[in-house]
């Protein structure tokens, strides 16, 4: 094996040892940005950072990032491609601003979640305890690096915590707007959605149901699932939403795992679901946390929803 020839001559390689460094930790955060389901690059990030504190003007951005006006004009073209970043014409006709879409912003969201904190401890642990001269503590963080790349250092600390919470009067209108988001999305609302999104206490709560909601950290509510009583020991597990700007963090999964127990808890014989075969990222998860299609439920239930084309029954569960 080689020797690395750039610590040799200290100062003479400092450049090229800062780049090297520079060049393994953004190799790191790609890594770390990829697994939580983002599609930006390291590079990006101090553009969308700026860009998530107000609109700029691509000069102004150009100064708060510290890059040439070319490059953040190409960086400006990738983001906008992939929809994150928009620009319009400013005051002054000769200029044009630049601003985060909704998609944009919904990425910010889940990196000052996901990434950001878990980055920020990770680097801590790696750089604890360095003293002595800058030369020594490129060498040590070098060394580290060399040992455990920084993404497999961000696998081990500070998982993102999902918070499981209870209905309140003071989340009605949040149950209804998660739930209004992806059926008017996908589908027209139906009679049967009105009535239990505009009086979820009285169709699900005063006749034995449930309904539960899933908090992430700085994003607050993202999602909710509910469990209507529909007969002795029969529950229907209904209303499931998560908000677009959540997708990544498994809010889905961590929301279904719970709703599944709180239905045991319940003492659910049959526990099913109805749904669209054109939710198929749902169905899927459905699959993987126990639901089977069942054509006894789609023949007793299946009427309920006109878009209803899909009928599960959880496989724990028994008719009463």
């Amino acid at each position: 094996m080689a020797a690395d020839i750039l610590p040799d001559l200290g100062p003479i390689f400092l450049g090229s040892r800062l780049k090297r460094l520079a060049e393994r930790l953004q190799a790191g955060a790609a890594r770390v940005l990829a697994d939580a389901g983002l599609t930006v690059q390291p590079a990006h990030m101090p553009l969308l950072t700026a860009l998530d504190r107000g609109p700029l003007t691509v000069g102004q951005l150009a100064e708060a990032v510290g890059t040439s006006q070319p490059g953040v004009t190409r960086a400006a073209r990738q983001l906008a491609s992939l929809g994150f970043i928009e620009s319009s014409q400013g005051a002054d006709q000769r200029q044009r601003t630049l601003s985060l879409t909704a998609a944009g912003e919904a990425v910010m969201a889940r990196v000052k979640l996901l990434v950001w904190p878990r980055l920020q401890a990770a680097v801590n642990e790696m750089c604890n305890g360095l003293s002595g001269p800058l030369l020594e503590q490129i060498a040590v963080i070098e060394t580290a690096l060399s040992s455990r790349p920084l993404n497999e250092r961000v696998a081990g600390v500070m998982p993102a915590r999902l918070i499981l919470r209870e209905y309140g009067d003071d989340l009605a209108a949040t149950f209804y707007e998660i739930n209004a988001e992806w059926i008017n999305s996908m589908f027209q609302m139906e009679r049967s959605d009105l009535e239990v999104l505009k009086d979820p206490q009285g169709h699900i709560l005063d006749r034995g149901g449930t309904i539960l909601f899933v908090e992430a950290p700085r994003l607050g509510i993202v999602g909710t699932c509910a469990l209507r009583k529909t007969g002795d020991g029969s529950f229907e597990l209904t209303k499931m939403g998560v908000r677009a700007s959540a997708r990544g963090l498994k809010a889905g999964e961590f929301l279904l795992a719970a709703t599944i127990e709180r239905a045991t808890a319940m003492h659910a014989k049959t526990l099913y679901l109805l749904t669209n075969r054109r939710c198929e990222a749902a169905i899927h998860l459905y699959e993987k946390l126990g639901f089977r299609h069942d054509a006894e439920i789609m023949e007793k239930y299946g009427s309920r929803y006109a878009r209803c084309d899909v009928a599960m029954r959880y496989r724990g569960t028994s008719d009463a």
